[in-house]
């Protein structure tokens, strides 16, 4: 097979594959299409892009243990409320991005982006404004995990580990309608990824933050953007995750 032959399948898994993740966003509507949607999906944009059909290897057994890659991101990190902003303010680019860490299709986002993205901030070429959100926090049993995993996540930045903590929660990412992770495991996560003292432990026990992520739920819900997770925005303007280059020509 030709260079120009391999360039042009590769191009089409990629395409293939972001109109795969766009599909999976959970929209406001019925739940249960869009679950059964979701895990079609998913398992087909999974053949596409990697040839073999992901496993969750932790999240079935309960462990919640930080990856072995697991790293940071050489760039600056600040939490403003219920946002953590990731990247320098002199960045080409600066997008939102609407997560859940229950969220399935979240999961897969990051696995087709996530090193994209990280490449743009280290560069100094992207911005990134993270909004976790309890949007999916009736689908977890017991309910809640979205809201815990959103709030620990809040509480990391606090103690400059959001972006290994976000990176632990989508590689160990529990199944949509299981029991997902527990306080006591958020807490523990935490610490396994360097955090030291009480404040972290503190911060996920108590909710610290649980206000502020369900603050920027009710206002992603007053956008006129916004239709679930994952959703990508500039400005006022939703990104088309159906197009693969969407982030080479952010920041091209």
């Amino acid at each position: 097979m030709g260079g120009a032959e391999r360039n042009a399948r590769k191009k089409k898994q990629e395409q293939q594959a972001a109109r795969a993740v766009a599909a999976a966003r959970g929209a406001k509507g019925d739940r249960t299409k869009v679950v059964v949607g979701v895990v079609v999906v998913i398992v087909l944009a999974l053949v596409v892009i990697g040839g073999v059909i992901w496993t969750k290897s932790d999240s079935a057994s309960g462990s919640l243990t930080p990856p072995t890659d697991v790293a940071g991101v050489a760039a600056p990190i600040t939490r403003e409320g219920g946002v953590v902003v990731v990247g320098k303010d002199g960045a080409k680019a600066t997008i939102d991005v609407y997560e859940d860490f229950l969220c399935p299709a979240c999961g897969q986002f990051k696995k087709i982006y996530g090193d994209q993205i990280k490449h743009e901030i280290e560069k100094g070429t992207l911005r990134v404004r993270y909004h976790a959100l309890p949007f999916l926090v009736r689908m977890s049993e017991p309910e809640g995990y979205s809201r815990d995993s959103a709030n620990a996540a809040l509480c990391a930045a606090d103690q400059g580990k959001f972006w290994e903590l976000h990176e632990a929660l989508f590689a160990k990412q529990p199944e949509e309608g299981g029991p997902g992770y527990t306080k006591q495991e958020l807490v523990k996560l935490g610490t396994d990824l360097g955090i030291t003292g009480d404040e972290f432990k503190t911060c996920v026990e108590s909710g610290a933050h649980e206000k502020e992520a369900q603050a920027e739920m009710d206002k992603a819900r007053g956008t006129s953007y916004f239709e679930g997770t994952p959703t990508v925005a500039v400005g006022d303007q939703k990104v088309d995750l159906r197009d693969a280059d969407w982030l080479k020509k952010l920041v091209g």
